[in-house]
């Protein structure tokens, strides 16, 4: 895949044709086990311009936490979070869930944007103009701030389940699917933050198994020797 670098030139497009207000959005949290999926929106100023500022994934907790810091505090940038918790999503299952912190975030601003640029697939229905961008977060500064807004939201979250239910660690693996995380699952038993809809959950020793002989297969062990990226199970 060719590098593509992080910028403004969809928010560029629509100002040329007379957008002004655009907003980001992305979410984090839709992958795991346990905890809320928690979306961010953000419209940034025109003359923004923010040289580290990336995909949350590709940001090394520290300087995650430092960029957050910097774009809550700056009184230009506009932001709101919308969370949807662990026993919504299992009732109206994740993609929905995820659909609808999404339009919590963006219907808590409170000057309205003009134009909404989303990470991965569009959401319908949603209450604003979108453009639904793949790998958004690596592409649009818009979609990058609400990563790393809904990212570090989540995380902080976790990390108080953890004082709450210390004993499946969560502000280690943040409720996803690690080895560790099942093995906790396995001891303990689901949590009430746990999403008893998914599979894993609700065997966990299972996906412990699957998990362990992917990790030490030999075709996965070739493909890490040789360098090449494995896709995630």
């Amino acid at each position: 895949m060719s590098y593509r670098r992080c910028g403004f030139r969809y928010e560029k497009k629509l100002r040329a044709n007379g957008v002004a207000r655009i907003a980001g959005i992305d979410e984090a949290g839709r992958g795991a086990l346990a905890g809320p999926v928690v979306a961010a929106a953000v419209i940034l100023p025109e003359k923004f311009r923010h040289r580290r500022l990336n995909d949350s994934k590709q940001l090394a907790p520290e300087l995650r936490e430092e960029i957050y810091c910097e774009l809550v505090g700056n009184p230009e940038v506009r932001w709101t979070v919308g969370i949807v918790d662990s026993i919504e999503i299992d009732r109206i299952n994740i993609l929905r869930a995820s659909h609808r912190a999404m339009r919590l975030a963006i219907e808590a601003l409170i000057e309205p944007p003009d134009h909404v640029l989303i990470d991965g697939l569009p959401v319908i229905p949603f209450p604003f103009p979108q453009t639904a961008i793949i790998d958004g977060d690596c592409i649009s500064k818009s979609i990058a701030a609400a990563s790393v807004i809904a990212k570090v939201t989540r995380d902080r979250m976790m990390r108080d389940f953890c004082g709450q239910f210390p004993q499946y660690s969560f502000g280690q693996h943040k409720g996803y699917g690690t080895e560790l995380h099942l093995l906790k699952l396995h001891e303990f038993g689901p949590c009430p933050i746990h999403r008893r809809s998914f599979e894993p959950v609700a065997q966990p020793l299972l996906a412990l198994e699957e998990l362990v002989e992917i990790s030490s297969s030999p075709a996965r062990r070739a493909r890490r020797e040789t360098g090449v990226s494995v896709p995630a199970a």
